[in-house]
């Protein structure tokens, strides 16, 4: 979750993942035409990007009369080209749902009741006064999903919401995912939107790590119609090796797939740098073009550090032959165009930030750093690292409990449920969520929902009456998607080409209806005790602004008037100019790496983990047609085949005296869930994966489709123990668990 501060945009972090493959599909449902006297429906074509997903796909929607009759793939899209995903009928899916609210509620007595915009608004700025005014104002907290950064309006002012709100307990749905990307690039580049973005359009070697962009459509690297862009790389001789211990999708079209033992990526990568120093394969000034912007003596340390990795002291643990290792370090430096992609596979496992440090030094020492075909940076139309905004910040405070450190203004959110139940001075007592479930995307979920329960006072900003906001005192539900404007700040940033393409609303919201900016601006006023209407500018000002701040120079009339988008061209060499570090140098050994690498050592020459009294340890996994935990209430995307069920290896199952299909019980240290067994070879032996997202099984919610497809959660199993020190990232992957007969 990146928050962007328009007005001191010091506070910032991010999320995000989905897509598909079916370029010029159509989505069509049976038309609901008005009454006309003419004939025929009056026609139009509307085109937006889609803003479900990080893949931001160029849709075509058309209307007859008014309503939605057909969404299609924008062929005239320079970026996606026609590609088109599932997930893409929820945009018009979320604009009928009768679940959606349309009107704020209150509860009271355990009941839910309508009231207007303004009583609402006043009651959830009081409500969180008296808290703070009784308990100080980090007794309030703010808790920011996934949601917010598809959305221009809650990016540019939840920050000023999350200021009038003055608390150091803030958290979001990036420490559930990326935290330790943004980390590295804050330690190593100086900012932590430099994110390294795989150059896949131009490399002839895709070396992917606990990825699959098959069915993301690539994940902090935007590339809509991967199935298109991996094809091209096979016809260029090109070659796609995936790293991952379930075959996914992308394994599937792989020319080589491994299968790691869960949570040990960090010694494989540690292992291949060990190969590149030891066999002196080392790029010539480690990064080609830009040399001469590492810091002095860092490359010799990372060597005499990593010497002890080697495959052989590693290759039990992991779980692959030494030779495996050995060969794809050789191939990586031999390979002119090549690089390696690490994602979420990576960062939510214990050595989080180890394993996304380890990929870009992998890059770095190859020369495949700020390289065609490596990974490169993007340079976009509203650029937000070259205004200096959102640049990041690290430790400056810690959690109450726990100790876990501050990143980019949020705190982990594997701490939130303790800061809510543990009593104590500094006790989080109020919550505001924001299009965010956590209760279904965090660690230990049954725990955070009985906290919780326990709040003095909750508000929840967001479109539905969910497993979260149920404990809500107030409700307020912003306009759906196709209701409000649109421009995709971050996803332009993380794209695989240079693009920029802004959306205008499609229908006008209703006259008392609110925008989530709206709302946070109102929220904003009242806890300042600001009197007179909201500020004078709004998304669309702001983003003019940025645009023509940028070095790009474009403004918000040009790219309106280019309803597909605008092309901007590839990707080009340019991190010596975009560092943003104190001195201008590439920072290549951060100062939480050198601990992190002695932890790491303690693992070598050991064979594989003890379960901690499990027999097996528990993998997540995702799915086209879902997105996280809020897309389960539409029925076109749950229908078919049960997707939430437990996969096993054969050999287990047979282990363990279970067969397909069968009922099982799922423990670990925080909870149990019971799901239907799914027995396949698609997974490694002593591995079980699980969907992650669902668990509408919670009393009390408005999700009728959700609720009769309810699934269990895979975060009622995860424990919010489990972090990566580093960085405080939650570490949902390999965590250990026992399988038995329901």
């Amino acid at each position: 979750m990146i928050i962007l501060d328009p007005y001191d945009a010091s506070d910032a972090s991010m999320p995000g993942r989905s897509g598909a493959f079916a370029t010029g599909a159509v989505l069509r449902w049976p038309m609901a035409f008005r009454e006309s006297s003419s004939s025929a429906p009056r026609r139009r074509l509307h085109y937006r990007a889609c803003n479900l997903c990080e893949a931001i796909c160029g849709l075509e929607i058309e209307l007859a009369d008014g309503v939605i009759s057909a969404i299609r793939g924008d062929r005239d899209d320079p970026f996606s080209q026609g590609h088109i995903c599932p997930k893409a009928v929820a945009l018009q899916d979320i604009q009928d749902d009768p679940d959606r609210l349309r009107r704020p509620l209150l509860r009271r007595d355990g009941e839910w009741t309508e009231l207007d915009w303004e009583e609402a608004l006043d009651r959830a700025a009081a409500g969180l006064q008296a808290v703070q005014r009784a308990h100080g104002r980090d007794a309030a907290a703010l808790y920011l999903g996934n949601p917010t950064v598809h959305n221009l309006g809650a990016m540019l002012f939840g920050p000023r919401f999350s200021r009038a709100l003055a608390s150091r307990n803030r958290f979001s749905a990036t420490s559930v995912d990326q935290l330790p990307h943004q980390l590295v690039a804050y330690r190593m580049f100086g900012h932590q939107l430099l994110l390294p973005i795989p150059d896949v359009d131009r490399t002839d070697l895709f070396l992917v790590f606990g990825a699959n962009p098959l069915a993301s459509n690539g994940s902090l690297m935007t590339a809509p119609g991967m199935k298109r862009r991996l094809k091209e790389l096979h016809h260029r001789g090109g070659r796609l090796v995936v790293v991952d211990p379930r075959r996914t999708e992308t394994a599937e079209v792989a020319d080589e797939h491994h299968f790691i033992r869960p949570g040990t990526d960090a010694l494989m990568l540690l292992a291949m740098i060990q190969v590149l120093f030891r066999e002196d394969l080392v790029a010539p000034g480690a990064l080609g073009a830009p040399s001469g912007v590492l810091g002095d003596g860092e490359l010799e340390q990372i060597a005499e550090r990593v010497a002890p990795f080697t495959p052989e002291a590693v290759a039990a643990r992991v779980g692959l032959d030494a030779s495996v290792m050995e060969r794809l370090a050789r191939e990586l430096a031999a390979t002119e165009r090549a690089v390696v992609y690490g994602r979420i596979g990576l960062s939510v496992q214990s050595f989080g930030t180890l394993c996304q440090w380890a990929v870009n030094v992998l890059n770095l020492l190859t020369g495949h750093l700020d390289q065609e075909g490596g990974a490169m940076f993007t340079q976009p139309a509203a650029d937000l690292v070259a205004a200096g905004r959102a640049r990041g910040s690290f430790g400056r405070w810690k959690s109450r409990v726990r100790g876990l450190p501050e990143f980019a203004g949020e705190l982990p959110v594997a701490a939130l449920a303790e800061e809510i139940a543990t009593p104590g001075e500094g006790r989080i007592r109020a919550l505001v969520t924001a299009a965010g479930n956590p209760v279904l995307s965090t660690p230990g979920g049954r725990l955070l929902d009985a906290a919780l329960a326990g709040l003095d006072f909750m508000v929840s900003v967001d479109l539905y009456l969910n497993e979260t906001t149920r404990h809500a005192d107030l409700i307020l539900p912003p306009t759906p998607p196709l209701e409000r404007e649109h421009y995709d700040l971050i996803f332009h940033l993380l794209a695989v080409r240079n693009t920029a393409r802004y959306s205008p609303a499609l229908f006008e919201p209703e006259p008392e209806a609110r925008h989530d900016w709206q709302i946070f601006e109102e929220l904003a006023r009242r806890l300042e005790d600001e009197e007179g209407g909201a500020a004078g500018w709004g998304p669309r000002e702001l983003l003019d602004a940025a645009l023509r701040s940028s070095p790009r120079g474009l403004d918000l009339a040009t790219v309106e008037a280019a309803p597909h988008g605008l092309d901007l061209g590839p990707l080009e060499p340019c991190l010596a100019q975009r560092l943003a570090t104190d001195d201008g140098l590439i920072r290549a050994l951060p100062p939480e790496i050198p601990a992190e690498l002695e932890r790491a050592r303690e693992l070598l020459g050991q064979g594989p983990p003890a379960c901690e009294g499990a027999d097996v340890v528990l993998i997540g996994r995702r799915h086209v047609r879902s997105n996280n935990s809020w897309m389960h209430n539409y029925h076109r995307l749950v229908k078919g085949p049960q997707r939430c069920t437990l996969w096993m290896h054969p050999r287990d199952a047979e282990a363990h005296g279970l067969d397909d299909g069968a009922s099982v019980r799922v423990a670990s240290r925080v909870g149990e869930v019971t799901v239907p067994l799914e027995v396949t070879d698609g997974i490694r032996p002593g591995v079980v994966s699980l969907p992650h997202g669902w668990g509408h099984d919670r009393p009390g919610t408005r999700l009728e489709v959700a609720r009769r497809h309810a699934g269990v959660s895979l975060n009622d199993l995860t424990d919010p123990r489990r972090v990566d020190p580093a960085s405080g990232n939650a570490a949902l992957s390999g965590v250990p668990v026992t399988v038995a007969p329901a």
